[in-house]
């Protein structure tokens, strides 16, 4: 028999600080600074990074950091514009529904391969997961609903037996969390994200894969209509505020 546990992950809101010299390589520490500041909103889309202004904050060198942006540029976070130089990427509605296709494949794969190979301890891991992001949901905090939300995507993924599944969504990990948060920031939208998880997770429970294939596309999905709506929306009041 299983011991269930209820872990709940440490969350931390996304903070610009000076960078350690002796706990992960330099470049790395920018990276992971700059990504959590972009995908918390610290920085908005279309903002220009200003390199002088960045180096003071962190305390880092100029190529230092400017390895951290090509790394970022690499993800889709930032683009380089001419005469401006590096600015916080614009997402598309276009871009996210791409994204949206690929990671609803990709996950509901995941919990296909989960159903069908994860262990009975796996499967308690997930469980808890999930009890975890319920306390995250009703907490209302954003950033705790954001990190249980990518702790139970982990367990997931781990779980799978796929090493490549991993390993293509963390190239595309940064600009799912940006989506992440602009679905979650509908009001509606967590008591019906977590019944749709719960629903994954039933189907993981019955030893269903085609089920828990089918429960996880539809999550995804749904969430995607959410964010789309609010992206498209975002857009038409910009051009309503141009047009004044």
């Amino acid at each position: 028999m299983t011991r269930k546990t209820n872990i709940v992950p440490k969350v931390d809101a996304p903070k610009i600080s000076r960078v350690s010299t002796v706990a992960a390589p330099v470049r790395s520490q920018v990276v992971e600074m700059l990504r959590s500041a972009i995908t918390g909103g610290q920085f908005a889309p279309g903002q220009r990074l200003v390199e002088t202004d960045l180096c003071d904050r962190m305390g880092v060198s100029r190529p230092s950091l400017r390895e951290a942006l090509r790394q970022l540029e690499s993800e889709g976070l930032i683009v380089t514009v001419p005469n401006r130089g590096p600015t916080v990427s614009l997402l598309s509605a276009q871009d996210a529904a791409s994204i949206y296709e690929v990671r609803g494949a990709l996950e509901a794969l995941a919990a296909q391969l989960f159903a069908a190979t994860a262990s009975d301890t796996q499967v308690a891991e997930l469980s808890a997961a999930v009890d975890a992001l319920e306390v995250a949901y009703k907490s209302e905090n954003l950033e705790k609903i954001v990190v249980a939300k990518q702790y139970f995507y982990d367990v997931l993924l781990a779980g799978s037996g796929n090493s490549i599944l991993p390993s293509i969504l963390r190239t595309m990990n940064a600009r799912i969390t940006q989506l992440r948060r602009v679905s979650l920031s509908s009001p509606q939208r967590g008591a019906v994200s977590l019944r749709e998880i719960r629903a994954v997770l039933r189907a993981i429970k019955r030893r269903d894969p085609d089920g828990a294939f089918k429960a996880s596309l539809h999550h995804v999905r749904e969430a995607s209509k959410v964010a789309l709506r609010s992206l498209q929306t975002g857009r038409s009041e910009e051009r309503s505020k141009g047009r004044k």
